[in-house]
């Protein structure tokens, strides 16, 4: 019954080609309507799904105290010294304008730092700087010796050599509109920047903060779109031009490319998918994809044609041959990109679903519209009686003749090369997703060098009782824990409340040195922080550091950029330590956007094994039914999985660190590198079946009518992902990479690995 579908599907299309193409175009126009819903996403909260229990925690901080996303702007005089009346003028100019960035809730710099003192009985709560034009040497020294004593600022606010500070700007958006509000925030910021840098052109600015990194990957989604995917699409018509040697069927191929990514993008947008810089590869790859399903029909097509056949009847036996294993390489290649709805991360869900979706576009118009415009077309080829394909039957003819050797050869390799996946570190350091080349990754490596690092480990350290941050015990406790980590070598500054009582008490007792140290009496401390609290001005007050009813406080540990392993060791050895050396602290949980990407990546690797072995298993299922031979099901394993891990092999070899962006790449390849099999088994088994050929004569039977469309969907798909490499995200570039050295270790494995296995197995049967 599949067998007379086969026969009669193509007689059927062309017969309805008008209404074909009607039925494509009306399916294009609707799907690609919901263009209009998609937009592109500016908060790196949407890497983390609702349940993710370090968000969950990041969140569940935030409402305890206030948001901490920021813009910092790194300011460097030219002349090497911040304490200067100009360079302080400066710093005061521009936190008086930072203000009025929108929805700013809190400026911080070192100018309108809220510096204590005693003034007799009365302790006295002003700005550090205040007339920075009218001081003189003696009162800048006076400045600069309390701003590189106060260890709030310190590593935070001011470098320890004075060269370089920062203004601090927490942001707190509405989130009514965020594709709106951030930009918004980072335009004005920006405009203000290069309106100070023209005034004062003698000092350095750089913008930096979790706003920015917002940003950040908007900007990395954009360019992307702007610069990967035109390339793509110019390198993909210029190898089809080359291959094909056909101009009708590379405007075809154009055609159901344009289609299906409209389709894919299209249909993404109705279900609400933001575009993300993971996501915005959808175009690059289901170009890739929509090539190799095209070019298995048009391969066929113009063959026959070379032999002599008429246009139509070469579309018929085109479709005859190719429908089955066309839909088998869609289907499975659909299920490897579903498979990525395992991912810990929504982007990648997002991108495996549109994918998958322009995966079954791409089949639909290659099956139907495709053959149907080349039958209106002209379509020129020089006809000749050679039905032979004669270099894929010389490759053919080795393979056969030393199958033994490539056999052994092969399966040495993909042993030595398996045995390197080992060497693959599961880290990743998010900063580093940004390529050098982009200003928001220049100006966190300058101010991680020069001030402090971006990187935040933010604890709500508990007392379990109202008022219970003022309990000498507890205080002791949290000023101890903040110590530890000032000790150890990846932590720039640790922003800790013990700090503030600190230098209370000595205040309270004259600003005499020998006081500096905790109050002892709980009543006293309570005392201490009401009248500070009761001095402080608008907008510089506690809030972002104890809660409501004074029985926690944030205690914020920024260090130097770390992997995600580093990071990750630390936040232990910080749990470890609590745990071992504290009485009074009840609880602290670690969070913080760092903790969040540092933590996303291990569990993103899990789950996608999962997803990946759900789906190689699916496939196999579906293989053995379609074949109908369990023992060509199971065979077909091999090639489909040893790829991958030969790519991670290599990986290891040359780099030995797999992070967020490669979590994926198994699972994405798994459907891909399926296409090669199920095209190089479905010709052995109709050779060996319907032509009843001897295995060897099924392998020259599989490389004359199939090596050459595999060989060139390999290298489109190869060019592809390596476009994809060019990207300046290193999320996207990384998975483009390692992608193009999977699909080029599965055409190995399908041409020489699997012919031979094929034989070897056979080998009873042809003797029979």
């Amino acid at each position: 019954m599949i067998r007379k579908f086969e026969a009669n599907y193509g007689v059927w299309i062309l017969r309805y080609r008008w209404l074909v193409i009607l039925l494509m175009l009306i399916m294009v126009g609707l799907a690609a309507s919901g263009g209009r819903f998609l937009s592109f996403t500016t908060n790196y909260r949407v890497f983390f799904s609702d349940d993710n229990p370090q968000l969950l925690a990041f969140e569940a901080l935030e409402k305890t105290y206030s948001k901490n996303d920021n813009v910092m702007l790194v300011i460097t005089p030219k002349d090497g010294n911040v304490f200067t009346p100009k360079t302080l003028a400066v710093i005061q100019e521009l936190t008086e304008k930072s203000w009025q960035i929108p929805y700013s809730t809190r400026v911080d710099s070192i100018t309108n730092f809220q510096h204590t003192f005693a003034e007799v009985d009365d302790l006295i709560v002003q700005d550090l700087v205040l007339e920075p034009d009218s001081l003189n040497q003696q009162g800048l020294d006076q400045i600069r010796a309390i701003a590189l004593s106060e260890p709030t600022l310190v590593n935070r606010l001011i470098s320890p050599n004075a060269h370089t500070t920062g203004i601090n700007v927490t942001i707190q958006l509405p989130g009514n509109d965020v594709t709106r509000e951030n930009p918004e925030v980072v335009h004005f910021v920006r405009k203000l920047a290069d309106e100070m840098r023209q005034l004062y052109p003698d000092v350095d600015i750089r913008i930096v903060g979790m706003i920015m990194m917002n940003h950040a990957f908007t900007e990395a989604s954009q360019n992307d779109m702007m610069s990967v995917v035109p390339i793509s699409f110019l390198l993909m018509l210029v190898f089809l031009g080359i291959l094909l040697r056909d101009v009708t069927s590379t405007i075809g191929t154009l055609l159901v490319i344009i289609f299906s990514i409209l389709t894919a993008l299209g249909l993404g947008g109705y279900i609400g998918y933001p575009i993300t810089p993971p996501s915005a590869a959808t175009p690059n790859i289901v170009l890739t994809v929509a090539i190799a399903n095209s070019v298995h029909i048009l391969v066929t097509f113009l063959h026959e044609m070379r032999r002599g056949l008429p246009k139509n009847d070469a579309i018929i036996e085109s479709l005859r041959v190719n429908l089955q294993p066309v839909f088998l390489a869609s289907f499975t290649t659909a299920i490897g990109f579903l498979s990525m709805n395992f991912s810990e991360v929504p982007p990648f869900m997002h991108l495996g679903n549109m994918v998958a979706i322009g995966v079954v576009a791409s089949f639909i118009f290659s099956v139907t519209f495709l053959p149907v415009f080349m039958s209106l077309l002209p379509v020129r080829v020089g006809a000749h009686e050679d039905r032979n394909d004669t270099p894929m039957l010389r490759f053919a003819e080795f393979v056969v003749m030393r199958r033994r050797l490539l056999f052994w050869g092969m399966t040495g390799t993909m042993i030595i090369l398996v045995s390197f996946i080992t060497r693959n570190d599961l880290n990743d350091i998010f900063v580093h997703y940004f390529d050098e080349k982009i200003q928001f990754r220049q100006d966190v490596d300058y101010s991680s060098e020069n001030l402090s690092g971006m990187y935040v480990i933010e604890y709500s350290v508990e007392s379990g009782e109202p008022g219970g941050i003022s309990n000498p015990g507890f205080l002791k406790d949290i000023a101890a824990f903040s110590e530890w980590y000032r000790q150890q070598p990846e932590v720039d500054h640790v922003n800790t409340f013990s700090d503030v009582m600190l230098r209370l008490n000595k205040n309270m007792h004259g600003d005499d040195p020998e006081w500096y140290r905790l109050p002892k009496q709980r009543d006293l401390a309570a005392q201490y922080l009401l009248l500070y609290e009761m001095s402080l001005p608008y907008g510089l007050d506690l809030n972002n550091q104890i809660n409501i009813d004074k029985s926690s406080t944030r205690l914020i540990v920024t260090t130097i950029i770390l992997s995600s392993n580093a990071l990750i060791e630390l936040e232990q050895r910080g749990i470890d330590w609590l745990k071992e050396n504290t009485t009074h602290i009840k609880r602290a949980d670690a969070s913080g956007t760092t903790l969040m990407f540092a933590h996303i990546g291990k569990r993103n690797i899990i789950t996608m094994i999962m997803g990946t072995t759900a789906a190689l298993i699916l496939i196999s299922f579906l293989l053995i039914l379609a074949f109908r031979s369990f023992k060509i099901g199971l065979v077909s394993m091999i090639p489909n999985l040893v790829p991958a891990a030969m790519g991670f092999g290599l990986w290891g070899m040359l780099v030995g660190e797999v992070g967020l962006g490669l979590s994926v790449v198994m699972g994405m390849t798994l459907g891909i590198v399926v296409d090669d099999t199920v095209h190089f088994l479905s010709k052995y088994l109709r050779a060996r079946r319907e032509k009843n050929l001897s295995s060897p004569d099924a392998v020259r039977y599989a490389f004359n009518n199939v090596g050459r469309a595999l060989v060139v969907t390999s290298v489109v798909l190869v060019v592809g992902f390596l476009v994809l490499a060019l990207s300046s995200f290193k999320l996207n570039s990384g998975m483009g990479m390692l992608t193009a050295i999977v699909i080029v270790f599965a055409l190995a494995a399908d041409f020489l690995f699997l012919p031979p296995l094929l034989m070897k197995l056979d080998k009873n049967a042809n003797k029979a």
